[in-house]
């Protein structure tokens, strides 16, 4: 079952966000128990213009409590805000590619990366202490799946009560168990709450897509038709939470549900037709 509120240590992270000093002093702390020269997973992060963002998103990874050593990478997409200053006054390494664009970013973040396991998350996010282990585990103990993929919650930073979009989400859910069983899984594959194998993940020349298509989505179907299954990782364990932007960037609460109403009972034909690679 999905949480009803925000959990007590999503709050204690936020509750961080109005000393930026105690968050890199925390981030580093946390980050050198994590980190080792030769990780086993990678967390890639695109960023652009996250100033805002990236030391909460940051706080809540390097507080994941794991077996594997992990290292972060932060893929400084051109920003114009102190996005990298931050990152880089943490430890934790930041990259830039020049070329714009969230396929751009990811790929360079996949190149760069040395770990065995790719995990990929967004610098306006916050973590669960048990992601990293609750992703990396199935991909780590089952050759067949190719893929995880998980669930995500929203933090009202707005009036709306968070009941709201408990109830929203739910929606979502079903919404996915629908993909899932009978229509095209990839599209509920989200690039900030997923992972695969890097080397997979290089023979399928990354997240190139063709247009009109999303990056994360084909990467999950050219991963699924090569190496095996894509993975739902349901736990609450691995519940990622993010701001309701992206709500906002749908139309809005009620453009958004009304969304995916539409979608529940007509379908978009081209979802199908893209899953035939």
């Amino acid at each position: 079952m999905r949480p009803i509120a925000i959990p007590d240590h999503i709050k204690t992270i936020l509750d961080l966000q109005t000393s930026p000093e105690v968050l890199i002093s925390t981030i580093k702390k946390n980050y050198a128990t994590l980190y080792r020269d030769s990780p086993e997973v990678s967390v890639v992060i695109p960023a652009y213009n996250e100033e805002e963002n990236i030391l909460l998103t940051l706080a809540s990874l390097s507080a994941n409590i794991t077996f594997k050593t992990v290292e972060i990478i932060v893929v400084n997409n051109n920003s114009t805000d102190n996005t990298e200053a931050l990152v880089l006054a943490t430890g934790i390494k930041c990259i830039t590619e020049i070329k714009k664009g969230i396929t751009a970013a990811r790929n360079a973040g996949l190149q760069a990366a040395r770990g065995k396991f790719i995990l990929n998350a967004d610098a306006d996010a916050l973590y669960p202490r048990d992601w990293i282990e609750q992703m990396v585990n199935p991909l780590a103990t089952n050759e067949q799946i190719a893929l995880t993929y998980g669930r995500f919650s929203f933090i009202p930073v707005t009036s709306t009560p968070r009941i709201i979009y408990f109830l929203y989400e739910y929606l979502a859910d079903l919404m996915r168990c629908i993909n899932k069983y009978l229509r095209e899984e990839a599209v509920n594959v989200y690039g900030f709450n997923s992972g695969f194998r890097k080397l997979q993940g290089a023979e399928v020349e990354g997240f190139n897509h063709p247009a009109g298509s999303n990056e994360d989505g084909w990467l999950a179907l050219k991963l699924r038709n090569s190496f095996g299954k894509l993975h739902y990782v349901t736990n609450t364990k691995a519940l990622v939470w993010t701001t309701d932007r992206r709500i906002k960037m749908d139309g809005g609460l009620i453009k958004g549900m009304r969304k995916r109403i539409i979608k529940l009972f007509f379908p978009d034909k081209k979802t199908v037709v893209r899953a035939d690679l």
